[in-house]
């Protein structure tokens, strides 16, 4: 991976069923399923201008998808919807029933 700009990485996931979460000692970015925060999530530093190869590694650790799907996700050959399928299918999100109560 190469350096990315912050800007555009806080783009794409906005695109991707994140939300941001500014609150906090750095800007994090949780993914939502069916309206519900999962655990699925990354940070970027308030300050952060560009976002270098070592971080972007961690940024797609954190996401659960190798580097080349980190990219893609980044560069939207990867959309929402088959990100979600992805983590749907490799048990890192859990399918809601959405009939079913919440608890």
């Amino acid at each position: 991976m190469s350096i990315r700009k912050a800007r555009e990485v806080k783009q794409a996931l906005n695109c991707k069923s994140f939300r941001e979460d500014a609150t906090r000692d750095h800007i994090y970015y949780f993914l939502y399923y069916k309206g519900r925060k999962t655990s699925i999530h990354t940070k970027i530093s308030h300050n952060e201008k560009d976002i270098g190869s070592s971080l972007l590694s961690q940024m797609a650790r954190q996401l659960k998808v190798s580097k080349s799907q980190f990219n893609d996700l980044l560069d939207c050959p990867l959309t929402a919807d088959a990100y979600l399928e992805f983590l749907i299918a490799e048990r890192h999100v859990v399918p809601r029933n959405s009939n079913r109560a919440t608890t």
